[in-house]
């Protein structure tokens, strides 16, 4: 593992890794869970092109916790959790691999074509392993009331209605989304982390 002058490690193991995506992933829906249920119902809802149920953000709010009371806000908890730590740790964990391996096979130097490969590959690895639980977290989340009686019901019952290759709808949206999402995000991380080791650098420089 390699140090900073200060003889702290800058890498972190994978065990370390896993754990920050999942325990982040898992905080983070704790918080947004209602604001991510309200933009399923509203997607929803423009895509059916009838009438619509919710004229505002505000009056969905209130009419989820109306009708199926604060639990509603908080609907598909669980497979939300599910996602967003696999997700975080497929991203993590997907984008150190690819990276060191094309460092280690010399196909690639530690710049900028490298972290790019290596950020599109982990979206798509990411996508593959997201893709399922992605589609049964929309699905349950606009679900009715008493359609559903847990997201592992919604999963079977997509299974056995749609067969396997409905857990991959939607599958190349999603891809663009998270491999874009992946290049901007460790693209700027390595350009980040750079900047500051040089400034690091310079600070313990003699003058």
């Amino acid at each position: 593992m390699a140090t900073d002058p200060h003889g702290s490690p800058t890498d972190a193991g994978i065990g370390s890794r896993l754990l920050a995506g999942s325990t982040t992933g898992a905080l983070a829906v704790a918080v947004a869970q209602p604001t991510d249920v309200v933009k399923v119902r509203f997607q929803a809802q423009a895509r059916a092109g009838g009438g619509r149920r919710y004229q505002s953000t505000i009056e969905a709010y209130k009419t989820i916790a109306r009708e199926e009371g604060f639990r509603g806000l908080w609907k598909g908890t669980s497979p939300n959790v599910a996602r967003n730590a696999i997700v975080n740790c497929a991203e993590l964990v997907t984008y150190d691999l690819i990276k060191d391996t094309l460092l280690k096979a010399n196909l690639m130097t530690d710049d900028l074509p490298c972290h790019f490969t290596s950020a599109f590959g982990a979206g798509f690895c990411t996508t593959i392993i997201a893709s399922p639980i992605d589609v049964v977290k929309t699905r349950y989340m606009n679900s009715a009331l008493c359609q559903y009686r847990s997201a592992g019901h919604c999963a079977l019952t997509m299974l056995q209605k749609e067969g396997p290759q409905a857990f991959y709808k939607g599958f190349m949206p999603s891809f663009l989304r998270l491999g874009s999402w992946n290049v901007v995000m460790f693209v700027t991380y390595e350009q980040l982390k750079r900047a500051l080791v040089a400034a690091c650098a310079s600070q313990d420089a003699p003058f």
